[in-house]
């Protein structure tokens, strides 16, 4: 054989040789998938819950109308410290201090006319007393005019006298307990007087007071609707009166804010939290949970759930209130807030990264050891952990890198923090699992062949 034709056949099996080779490493490489990793680690983790609210103080009122009538004289302004027991309004009271005035006068006259009663009554109350002793003196002559008479000692004519002697006396006493009668019913009379005329003059005095307002605590005026000359109403039956002003007491400043349903239930009193203000940036207040509300609040008209006649599908909130425990001192009701509760804490827990998590169902499971070359191939049944739609045969877990394998391994979680969720079992420190990407997680197979590319991709330089 010639020798060209020996070189030929070498370089024909050469360029054969390459190509089934390249065809192999070709294959080969398509089961390979790529993956970023993060490692199993512990850490203290802590559960937060965020929500948004405003600021309040603890104990506020709003100064209602308690009467109708013309502002005549405001004494404060927004933003003005007041004590208690300060004036703060005046309403017009003409009106109400002659009422005062009227009955004041007519108090006087009924006490003048008991003590005319009285007098009465100590007067026919001694006219009775004497009326009573001419009977007893009357009635002992008529005893003793009897027996002389029937012993023939005196004459008819006197027996006769002293017989009506004694009539007249006994009528003179039925006429002084008459009139001690009539006097004690005057007295009584008077006396109910005295105390109408007395409740009257309550109800005038009262109604005078609904004229004037005066601060109910410490605080500050922090809203002040209403101006001199303006004229009140008070509240009748749905009707809201006119509000004056709102008097807040700012030594107890709370962040009210509104958690989502899903949320409510992880929060307890006293349980710490972090308070941003939108109003004073890059600065944390720290505050306690010091109320949780029990009516569901519908996040679209802010009404409680049991005012309404119907149940409601939508979105509701539950309020809670955060004691803050260093606010600052010129801090003002109504500015925007947000709180973030910590609801839970571990230390020192074995964590992994929240993307790391996955749903695989248990038929995908047991092929892990039956198809060790499995290649990745998309997966539909396959849910990610936050689904809502969770079979009840898929199983929670995490790939894990083994000999260069994607290997499921069920896991049981515990609380969540910001980035990372503890696992209670199946994994150990050091571990490496996949956390990426998305796309990868959600379709990658048990057993399936990896490669490890943790590098941060670089962001286009914007031209």
């Amino acid at each position: 054989m010639k020798a060209w034709k020996k070189i030929a056949i070498g370089v024909g099996i050469a360029v054969v040789l390459a190509i089934i080779v390249g065809f192999t490493v070709h294959q080969s490489s398509k089961n390979v998938v790529t993956v970023q990793t993060g490692k199993v680690q512990r850490q203290d983790l802590a559960t937060v819950v965020s929500a948004s609210g405003e600021i309040k103080p603890k104990t506020y009122v709003n100064v209602g109308a308690n009467a109708f009538g013309k502002i005549t004289h405001l004494y404060v302004k927004e933003g003005d410290h007041v004590k208690k027991g300060q004036l703060l309004a005046q309403l017009e009271n003409v009106q109400s201090s002659a009422d005062v005035n009227a009955n004041e006068a007519s108090l006087q006259a009924a006490q003048t006319d008991a003590l005319a009663a009285d007098a009465s009554l100590k007067t026919s109350e001694a006219d009775l007393q004497r009326a009573q002793a001419d009977y007893d003196r009357n009635k002992l002559d008529w005893d003793r005019a009897q027996s002389l008479y029937k012993d023939g000692l005196i004459a008819k004519s006197d027996f006769d006298s002293r017989k009506n002697a004694w009539a007249t006396a006994d009528a003179g006493l039925v006429q002084a307990q008459a009139r001690v009668a009539q006097a004690k019913a005057q007295h009584d009379s008077a006396d109910k007087h005295i105390a109408q005329n007395r409740a009257n003059l309550t109800r005038v005095n009262d109604v005078l007071r609904k004229t004037s307002y005066n601060a109910p605590y410490d605080g500050v005026v922090t809203n002040l609707p209403v101006r001199e000359g303006e004229t009140v109403v008070m509240g009748i039956q749905n009707a809201p009166g006119s509000t004056l002003m709102t008097i807040a007491d700012m030594s107890i400043i709370t962040a009210e804010v509104k958690v989502d349903e899903t949320d409510i239930v992880n929060v307890k009193l006293g349980q710490p939290a972090e308070v941003t203000i939108d109003a004073i940036p890059k600065k944390i207040f720290h505050g306690t949970v010091s109320e949780i509300g029990d009516n569901a609040i519908v996040r679209s008209s802010g009404v409680s759930t049991s005012q309404q006649a119907t149940a409601s599908e939508e979105a509701k909130d539950f309020k809670v209130v955060v004691n803050l425990t260093d606010a600052p001192l010129d801090l003002r009701p109504g500015l925007s807030t947000t709180a973030k509760i910590t609801t839970a804490t571990r230390s020192a827990a074995l964590s992994v990264p929240i993307q790391a998590l996955t749903l695989r169902s248990k038929d995908q499971i047991e092929q892990q050891n039956n198809s060790p070359g499995s290649v990745h191939a998309a997966a539909p049944a396959a849910k990610e952990v936050a689904s809502k739609t969770k079979k009840e045969d898929d199983v929670q877990g995490v790939f894990v890198i083994r000999s260069k394998k994607a290997s499921f391994v069920p896991v049981t979680t515990g609380i969540t923090g910001t980035t990372d969720i503890e696992v209670l079992n199946g994994l150990k420190e050091g571990d490496e699992v996949i956390t990426g990407s998305y796309k990868v997680l959600r379709t990658l197979r048990p057993g399936s062949s990896v490669k490890i590319d943790n590098t941060v991709p670089k962001k286009e330089e914007e031209s």
